[in-house]
């Protein structure tokens, strides 16, 4: 009974060169894996990251030397990049909590029993599949005030005076991309939560129910705390998500009128891409990453407190 598989021998016994072949086994299986992400992740990581403290302009055939900390002193000057991060903010904050309180509606009601609700799921997961590029075009289609729909339905609820291109207005264009982006976005939140509620016992419910518990009783001593940890991880994924995420900015409003929807992701792309600025594009980019971390470290010792107190 002390045989140890078909080598007959007990483990402290085993010889020198198969315990280390045992004790390897797991990191080889994980090699693969490992080494593709270190490829695709950290290798352009690192060299993004190198970029930012050299002078890399594609136009500048003498470019490419090391700058140190220029970049850096340059952008904390740099007004369109302080424009950029207070759209940023605007941009992030408006767009999640909206996703996220249609989301959890849709949620609660998409777990009710109904007739047709196969159906309704389908139309409310079906915006996630359409792709983000093919979305922008759609709703800067809609809000365009001589082929769209939306200018002419706020004139004619009183919103507007007259139909005109909300996106080309300074003090309106931020809002076009936030609404094709909560509609884009919700039905993230709605799979996760939905996902969530339908884990958590009926029992619990039933025993609230038999106690007096109302309905907003319920919601508010079972379902929310049952929904506390999907709502902080998918709030936090969300939110890095959407500070990363500029492709209805690029496509519906370019950044304009007047860099009024530039935000820092959108920034990095003009500065890279239009400006061929390699190094300055990185700089912006390692202090987004620095940012996100931070509200990542947060959110996340915020969430730990919270649980440490429960």
């Amino acid at each position: 009974m002390t045989a140890i598989g078909h080598t007959g021998l007990e483990p402290g016994r085993l010889p020198a060169r198969r315990r280390w072949a045992t004790r390897l086994e797991p990191y080889l299986y994980a090699a693969p894996a490992v080494i593709l992400i270190a490829t695709i992740m950290l290798v352009p990581l690192v060299i993004g990251i190198s970029y930012a403290f050299r002078d890399i302009r594609l136009l500048n055939p003498f470019s490419g030397g090391f700058v140190g900390l220029d970049q850096f002193v340059k952008l904390s000057a740099d007004q369109d990049f302080r424009l950029a991060l207070g759209n940023t903010v605007f941009w992030t904050g408006t767009s999640v909590v909206l996703q996220f309180t249609f989301g959890l509606i849709l949620a609660l009601l998409l777990n009710r029993p109904f007739a047709g609700r196969g159906i309704a799921q389908a139309l409310v997961f079906l915006p996630w599949a359409v792709p983000s590029f093919l979305s922008g075009l759609d709703w800067a289609w809609l809000f365009n005030p001589v082929v769209g729909p939306i200018p002419h339905w706020l004139t004619a609820l009183g919103v507007m005076d007259e139909p005109f291109n909300i996106l080309a207005d300074p003090d309106l264009a931020m809002w076009g991309p936030i609404v094709a982006n909560v509609w884009w976005g919700i039905p993230f939140f709605a799979i996760t939560l939905l996902a969530a509620l339908q884990s958590i016992p009926r029992d619990i419910y039933e025993a609230a129910a038999i106690d007096g518990a109302g309905a907003f009783e319920r919601f508010r001593s079972i379902t929310l705390p049952f929904l506390a940890p999907t709502i902080a991880i998918t709030i936090l994924l969300r939110t890095v998500w959407i500070a990363n995420f500029a492709d209805l900015i690029v496509v519906m409003t370019n950044g304009g009128p007047a860099d009024r929807t530039q935000i820092v992701a959108s920034y990095i792309f003009t500065t890279a891409f239009r400006r061929l600025d390699f190094g300055y594009a990185s700089a912006i980019a390692m202090v987004l990453l620095a940012l996100l971390m931070i509200y990542s470290l947060l959110l996340v010792a915020l969430r730990q407190t919270l649980l440490n107190r429960s």
